[in-house]
């Protein structure tokens, strides 16, 4: 579908919908009102993978012992502090004082480490674990104080604290009751949850820093559709969409008192290959996905113009990240994509199913494109349109050929690279598993001289970018919009809403 036809049936949505109006009573706290796409897939922090679960409970109800700043560099989170021992296999975090859980119980050094024990746990299954791979023990000299030594150096493990949240120790072995009562630290606490319709968090009394958070709680409401959201938001109805696609960012440009912030996103959107099942257990197979993909054409048509062609590692990492000119594959050569097919024995006449995550609208749009950019190749696919949660279930479940969804970034690369690529890692779903790959990765992350870790990610950016298991297609520029009255509120590259903490309404 073209860009005209698009805009054009936005417009005609725009006029179609009509507004509603919420209503507080005289002297009850009023929320901010936010709208998002979708549901959440669950609230538990070490469970979820879904994003639409991810905006609602990082950097509002959760806390780790390290935070990331909007510049992605570490900063203290609940430990005001931290030490590394000579050998760097020691690292030593003072926790904040006073610090309390939602439902009133003192945060101690026991919760860090039965949260690091949860992580790790093979029955909880967390997709964070591989963030936790160098942690050999956790001990807690005196109730501030947390020990943490490690099997060897870990150069990402600040960095990958920020992703560890701290919930109550007796939290430890119970697999369901976070998800839908999540307990935190954080500035804001869980009040309630109707699905498909919304979740409201209040303000933290109790919060740990004085005077914060200012609002007085969030209210998320799930508004499936685009154009209901616009309306909401221009209207007064609600005061902030976070995180929008660049068809609705043009849309609300210079709409009065509409404020309209953007970045470069660390996640990126990708298709996914189940390498252990034909023909993605193929190299060349994958070789030729790359190839036949035309990634300035996808982001022209499905997103607007508003992204840029998705290496391994976003562009946001200035430090990290090799240009996609460095990719051979990136080069769109159908011809070329033919050739590795027939060399792989491909069979032309196989029907294979993608997997669509289908809140997202981005991504469907893409997957439309993929779809006929893999086809003039020679590859069949049929797109499978899911909802979050049976996408979630079949991604976990490595139930896919082929699947289009969005992967998370991380200030490190090991964030990304070890729990995604490494053999055996927490979201490795796709089953890959590369001795020499492997063998990188665990090297880089014991080194701590920056220079000698990139050039190893830079062999690694270059084989999994064309044989690897995820075809990267891009790195969206990540919009939000609000209302002018709500001042504070950044956007922030690894789309959390930490910075609601420090936000307010004008009146």
């Amino acid at each position: 579908m073209g860009s005209d036809m698009r805009l054009n049936l936005i417009c005609a949505a725009l006029i179609a919908v009509g507004t509603s109006f919420s209503t507080v009573s005289p002297g009850q706290a009023a929320p901010l009102q936010i709208a998002v796409d979708a549901s959440p897939a669950g609230l538990d922090p070490h469970i979820i993978t879904a994003f639409s679960s991810a905006v609602i409970v990082n950097g509002t109800i959760y806390e780790g012992l390290t935070a990331i700043n909007k510049d992605l560099k570490v900063v203290p989170g609940l430990a005001e502090s931290w030490t590394v021992s000579p050998d760097g296999l020691t690292y030593t975090f003072k926790l904040r004082p006073g610090v309390t859980f939602h439902n009133g119980a003192k945060m101690t050094a026991d919760d860090v480490a039965a949260s690091f024990r949860r992580v790790q746990s093979k029955e909880i299954g967390s997709p964070l674990a591989s963030r936790l791979a160098a942690v050999e023990a956790v001990s807690t000299p005196d109730p501030l104080t947390v020990a943490v030594k490690l099997k060897e150096p870990s150069a990402p493990l600040l960095a990958g604290l920020a992703s560890i949240a701290i919930v109550p120790r007796d939290m430890e072995t119970n697999k369901d009751a976070l998800q839908k009562q999540p307990i935190g630290t954080g500035p804001f606490k869980f009040e309630s949850w109707q699905p498909n319709g919304f979740v409201l968090l209040a303000r933290n009394e109790a919060y740990r820093e004085q005077g914060k958070p200012t609002l007085d709680g969030l209210k998320f409401n799930i508004v499936p559709e685009s154009s209901t959201r616009q309306v909401g938001l221009t209207s007064g109805q609600y005061a902030l969409l976070p995180q929008i696609d660049a068809a609705t960012a043009l849309q609300l440009k210079g709409k009065p008192n509409i404020s309209l912030t953007q970045t470069l996103e660390l996640s990126n959107t990708v298709i996914g290959l189940n390498v252990s099942r034909p023909p993605f257990d193929n190299p060349k197979v994958r070789e030729a996905v790359n190839y036949a993909l035309d990634r300035a054409a996808i982001i022209d048509a499905a997103l607007f113009g508003a992204g840029v062609p998705a290496g391994p590692l976003s562009p946001a990492l200035k430090e990290w990240a090799r240009p996609v000119s460095d990719f051979p594959c990136y080069r769109h050569d159908v011809q070329k994509a033919r050739i590795l097919l027939q060399e792989a024995g491909y069979n032309v006449g196989q029907k294979l199913t993608l997997h669509v995550l289908a809140a997202r609208q981005d991504i469907k749009d893409i997957a439309q494109v993929v779809q006929a950019e893999l086809a003039e190749a020679g590859i069949t696919v049929e797109i499978l349109n899911q909802e979050t949660g049976q996408f979630v279930q079949d991604w976990r479940n490595s139930n896919f050929d082929l699947f289009a969804s969005a992967n998370a970034g991380g200030a490190d690369p090991d964030e990304f690279f070890f729990r995604t690529f490494r053999s055996g890692g927490s979201t490795n779903v796709f089953k890959y598993s590369d001795a020499a790959i492997d063998k990188a990765l665990d090297e880089a992350r014991t080194l701590q001289d920056p220079a000698k870790r990139k050039a190893i990610y830079d062999e690694v950016q270059a084989k999994l970018a064309c044989t690897g298991p995820i075809a990267s297609i891009a790195y969206g520029t990540l919009f939000s919009a609000a209302r002018s009255e709500l001042k504070g509120y950044e956007i922030m590259a690894n789309r959390s809403l930490a910075s609601l903490r420090d936000a307010s309404l004008a009146p």
